[in-house]
């Protein structure tokens, strides 16, 4: 780590503390030359699959887009900011759990979908609605009667 005050590049770590719930390392440095202390901060950089779109585009992934996708399907639902970001972690981890570079947009909205189901059932059928293309209400009913075809333990509603 060069030094930010003399530029030297041979500095020694004093102290390092794990912050931010563990996810960073905070290091005290101090320049062997002149002797002057700084602070460094350290995370891992985990790189996201790009995602293959329907039509052969890829992009980034964009945790912003994921966000906003479970927030207009959760739109006055009753699930905390807490439990969203919650599941945004879990499926970024999913994400990064398949080893994969590219993952298919297919792929991703089946984990949302997964995840929806398990936090709000109203805005799981919101989602599918939209992700589907339902075309018209009996779509939307046989959605809701595969729901409720599931077994209770799957569901936020259980006893």
């Amino acid at each position: 780590m060069h030094c930010p005050f003399c530029g030297a590049d041979d500095t020694k770590v004093i102290d390092s503390r794990l912050v931010a719930e563990g996810d960073q390392i905070r290091r005290r440095r101090e320049c062997l030359s002149c002797r002057e202390r700084f602070t460094t901060y350290e995370i891992a950089e985990l790189v996201m699959p790009r995602v293959i779109k329907q039509n052969g585009n890829r992009e980034p992934f964009d945790e912003n887009k994921l966000r906003a996708g479970f927030q207009r399907a959760l739109e006055k639902r009753p699930v905390s900011v807490e439990d969203i970001e919650a599941t945004i972690n879990q499926i970024k981890h999913a994400l990064r759990a398949t080893g994969e570079r590219e993952v298919g947009s297919r792929v991703l909205g089946e984990l949302v979908m997964d995840h929806l189901k398990q936090l709000d059932q109203v805005a799981y059928v919101r989602f599918a609605s939209v992700y589907r293309s339902f075309q018209d209400i009996a779509e939307f009913r046989d959605a809701i009667e595969r729901l409720e075809a599931e077994p209770k333990k799957e569901r936020n509603d259980a006893p």
